[in-house]
């Protein structure tokens, strides 16, 4: 019998028979600290068009700039009932909602801090293997000293910017291919 790795391949019924139903989309307690944001990841194909079967994680620090994770070990607050992880699949428009708070702040591994972001994975028919970027907040003072956000052109930043929509919700459109194209990255 051999035990060699099996090649990729689309994600399929399983998949969204399985994890597309465990959803958790409100991270943030009314006891855990900072400010609530409310944020809508919407999918699109290279085309333009929405992807209604995909499927969003996200993963943060706290507002104190903590992450629920063995690895951080800084003398910051965790919050009862906050790690950070949330999960939902795309409805027919596209779109997820999250209700969390704002990340903080966290240290950069070379020196420096990072802004506040959501790092995301996007699950989807069509994909091997999950793709992986990041949402920052529109406006915030501290994206122009982001170590990330230094790394990638200029004009392709604002694929990474979630923006306020009128009634108070961060947006944030994530394109899968085409001219508008979302920065990926690789983990």
């Amino acid at each position: 019998m051999s035990r060699e790795l099996t090649p990729s391949q689309t994600i399929g019924p399983f998949y969204f028979g399985t994890l597309i139903k465990a959803y958790r989309h409100d991270l943030a307690p009314s006891n855990v600290a900072g400010e609530r944001i409310d944020l809508v990841l919407s999918l699109h194909d290279a085309d333009g068009a929405a992807v209604p079967d995909g499927l969003f994680e996200i993963w943060q620090a706290n507002s104190h700039g903590r992450y629920d994770h063995p690895e951080d070990r800084r003398n910051l607050p965790l919050e009862p009932g906050f790690d950070g992880f949330g999960r939902a699949s795309t409805y027919t428009d596209g779109c997820s909602h999250f209700r969390t708070v704002k990340p903080g702040r966290v240290p950069w591994p070379d020196g420096g801090m990072q802004a506040p972001h959501i790092n995301i994975s996007i699950f989807a028919r069509g994909i091997l293997n999950r793709l992986a970027t990041r949402l920052y907040f529109d406006g915030d003072p501290a994206n122009a000293e982001d170590p990330v956000l230094k790394m990638i052109e200029p004009k392709r930043r604002p694929t990474l910017l979630a923006r306020r929509d009128a009634k108070g919700a961060w947006r944030l459109p994530i394109h899968l291919g085409g001219p508008d194209e979302t920065v990926f990255f690789d983990c």
